[in-house]
């Protein structure tokens, strides 16, 4: 369990130092980071809140609808509604915003990649999915629609209400939708903890 929670806010913390990479990149963002960006620009931001709070705010909103899909939330739901948006202001505060064209390239493929580590060092640990994956995985459990539908439907919804309200869609939010699959394909296997099974000895071969 320790290896757990510490691998779980390892995996939290760099997940919102890339959220920070991708929104300095300024080349466009991730799905859910459109909406939260929309819900700044527009809402937040002038109200004198946080990006970062932002990112908190609508985990906790999208948590709320677990309640009707009937799912049930773990330590790393709360933590990953805590911990994700508090270390991308941090990251906002320290990473420059009027950097060249070289150097945000640069940040969002570090961002990128870093988020397919994060995820799959929090994902791996085990102990619960984040709001967004789990109202994916609640939608299927309650429906039978294949993933990928539920998927497709819940990104291209939050990518449209996003952009509506002024987050940012570019060349980074296809780089991120093409890639993050295989990267976390890539990470999940080197960062899944197995439970230990403890074998009989009268049993052995």
């Amino acid at each position: 369990m320790t290896r757990r929670l510490a691998q779980l806010f390892a995996g939290l913390a760099l997940y919102g130092l890339a959220i920070a990479l991708i929104v300095r990149a300024d080349l466009g963002l991730d799905p859910w980071d459109v909406l939260h960006q929309g819900v700044f620009e527009r809402f937040a931001g002038p109200a004198g809140i946080s990006f970062g709070l932002v990112v908190n705010l609508i985990g906790m909103a999208v948590l709320l609808l677990w309640i009707p899909l009937r799912q049930r939330p773990g330590i790393g739901t709360v933590a990953n509604v805590l911990v994700i948006g508090t270390v991308a202001n941090f990251g906002l505060d320290w990473i420059p915003s009027d950097l060249g064209l070289p150097l945000r390239a640069g940040l969002l493929g570090a961002g990128v990649v870093l988020n397919g580590v994060a995820s799959g060092a929090y994902i791996g640990a085990g102990l619960g999915p984040g709001p967004r994956d789990g109202l994916m995985t609640g939608i299927v459990a309650r429906t039978g629609w294949p993933v990928k539908w539920v998927r497709t439907a819940i990104e291209l919804s939050v990518i449209a209400l996003g952009w509506l309200l002024g987050g940012s869609v570019g060349v980074g939010t296809v780089i991120y939708a093409v890639t993050i699959g295989p990267l976390v394909h890539l990470f999940l296997p080197m960062f899944t903890i197995r439970s230990a099974v403890r074998r009989d000895p009268s049993s052995a071969g």
